[in-house]
């Protein structure tokens, strides 16, 4: 039985996220949990509350063993761009994009 967590609009841009879930993608939850305590970048603690959150999901089923959870899949979607502009030389003007992800991380009972 599998549970999920949806973190949606997150001000991060989505390819430094997925730079860091292959680290923690097949793990058990207790593992990918204590990989992502320690690692320096900023969404390391957005996905571990993310995760933090699935387990919490799955703990409101009786039927789940809480302890034996893996992390089954991490989805990394492209959210809005926030469009900004920034004053340049000679009155001009640049496009700053400010990205947007939504994350979807997906638990299973497995063997650990």
């Amino acid at each position: 039985m599998e549970v999920k967590a949806v973190v949606k609009y997150v001000r991060i841009s989505p390819v430094k996220v997925r730079r860091l879930i292959q680290a923690i993608k097949g793990k058990p939850v207790e593992a990918g949990l204590n990989i992502l305590k320690f690692m320096p970048q900023k969404a390391a603690g957005i996905v571990e509350k993310t995760v933090r959150s699935a387990v919490s999901n799955a703990d409101q089923n009786p039927d789940i063993d809480v302890d034996m959870l893996v992390i089954r899949n991490i989805i990394v979607d492209q959210g809005p761009t926030l469009k900004r502009f920034r004053a340049r030389a000679r009155g001009r003007g640049t496009r700053i994009l400010k990205r947007t992800a939504h994350i979807t991380i997906i638990l299973d009972e497995g063997s650990v």
